[in-house]
C-alpha cells in the first residue's frame, strides 16, 4: 500500500520548498517509498475530516493502511525506522541520529521560527525595529554553537542521516534572513543537503503544486 500525505492546496510559501510536507517528502524520497498526496485549502484543514487527522488542524499527516501520523518529526523518524538510508544500522551512531531530529526541531527551529514570524507579520509594529535585533541574536548563537559542532564535516556525525534532513530543512527558514551567510560552513552543509538528488525530486514536486495553484491549472 502507498501511503499518503497531506500538503497545503496553496503554499503560503510560494513554492520555496518551507513547509513542513517538504520534510515527509524528502524523507520518502531517500528511502525510494512511492507516495500519494492529498491537497487540503486552509479551511479544509479546520473540518471535522482533517481534525481526525490532525487535531491542531494543520499539514502534514500521513496514512498508512490502519496507521495515521501527524507531527513532521515524528513521520520522519516512522519512516526513517522503517526503510534503510536515514538512520545507521549500529544502536549509539542510531540513537545520536535521533538526538539530532530532536535537536532540529527543539533547539534550532523555535528560535527561527520566531524570527521568521516577525519579519511576515510584526513589521508594522511599533517594537518590530527594537525586536528584531534581539530575535536574530538568538539565532546566531544556534548557529553559532551548530557552527562549531559542525567544523569541517559533511554531514552532523558520519553519514547523511535523518537527523541532518531535519536540520537541513529547519535552516533553510533562514534563506530569507541573510543569516546564513554569516555562518559559510553552516550555509555549505544546507547546500549539502539541498544538492541531494532526493531533496530536488521532493522540492520540484511541491514546487508544482505551487505552480498549477498559481496558474490555475
Amino acid at each position: 500500500m502507498i501511503p499518503t500525505i497531506t500538503a497545503f492546496a496553496s503554499s503560503p510559501d510560494r513554492g520555496r520548498g518551507q513547509a513542513r510536507d517538504m520534510r515527509v517528502r524528502w524523507a520518502l524520497e531517500e528511502v525510494g517509498q512511492p507516495y500519494d498526496v492529498r491537497l487540503v485549502s486552509f479551511s479544509e484543514m479546520k473540518q471535522p475530516a482533517h481534525l481526525v487527522l490532525h487535531p491542531f488542524g494543520q499539514i502534514p499527516t500521513f496514512e498508512d493502511g490502519d496507521l495515521t501520523l501527524f507531527e513532521s518529526g515524528a513521520i520522519v523518524l516512522h519512516i526513517a525506522e522503517r526503510h534503510d538510508g536515514l538512520l545507521p544500522g549500529e544502536a549509539k551512531a542510531r540513537a545520536r541520529a535521533i538526538t539530532w531530529m530532536f535537536a532540529a526541531l527543539s533547539t534550532l527551529e523555535p528560535p527561527i521560527v520566531d524570527l521568521g514570524m516577525a519579519m511576515l507579520f510584526e513589521r508594522d509594529k511599533s517594537w518590530y525595529e527594537a525586536r528584531l535585533p534581539v530575535l536574530r541574536d538568538r539565532v546566531r548563537v544556534r548557529l553559532g554553537e551548530l557552527s562549531v559542532r559542525l567544523g569541517d564535516a559533511d554531514w552532523l556525525d558520519g553519514a547523511f542521516s535523518a537527523g541532518d534532513l531535519l536540520m537541513v530543512t529547519v535552516l533553510r527558514r533562514l534563506n530569507a534572513s541573510g543569516l546564513l551567510d554569516e555562518y559559510p560552513d553552516i550555509s555549505a552543509y544546507v547546500a549539502r543537503g539541498e544538492a541531494r538528488p532526493a531533496f530536488k525530486r521532493a522540492f520540484d514536486a511541491q514546487l508544482a503544486v505551487f505552480t498549477a495553484a498559481s496558474t490555475g491549472r
